[in-house]
């Protein structure tokens, strides 16, 4: 089961990296580990500011994927971005500065519906 989760979320995050690209953001990274934590996608919005999006896929079922983000998960994903910003200050545009979205996809049969939602913090 695990592996079966794994790749639907690896699946998902392949699917969000693409429709970002459609929507003129530019990926900079991906599944960034470091010991402070982990990111999904880095990416430059259109209008140049940093991006930090979390990526939650699920399958359908009664559970939103956005649902999955605790109030602990937010804040973890907010300091994480925090760190890396501060550690790639070459990345942050000083007029826009750096924000946190998150992408949540649901798998109905072959085809992913998706809810973005912008500066979550």
């Amino acid at each position: 089961m695990t592996t079966v989760r794994w790749a639907l979320g690896m699946e998902g995050e392949q699917f969000a990296a693409r429709y970002l690209e459609k929507k003129k953001y530019k990926i900079i990274e991906r599944n960034v580990r470091k010991p402070w934590g982990e990111l999904d996608i880095i990416a430059k919005a259109p209008d140049k500011t940093l991006v930090f999006v979390e990526v939650k896929t699920m399958s359908g079922g009664a559970l939103r994927p956005e649902d999955q983000m605790s109030a602990a998960k937010m804040k973890k994903f907010s300091r994480t971005a925090s760190l890396y910003a501060g550690h790639y200050k070459e990345l942050v545009n000083d007029k826009r500065g750096w924000r946190l979205d998150v992408i949540a996809l649901t798998r109905v049969g072959e085809e992913f519906m998706v809810n973005h939602y912008e500066n979550v913090e």
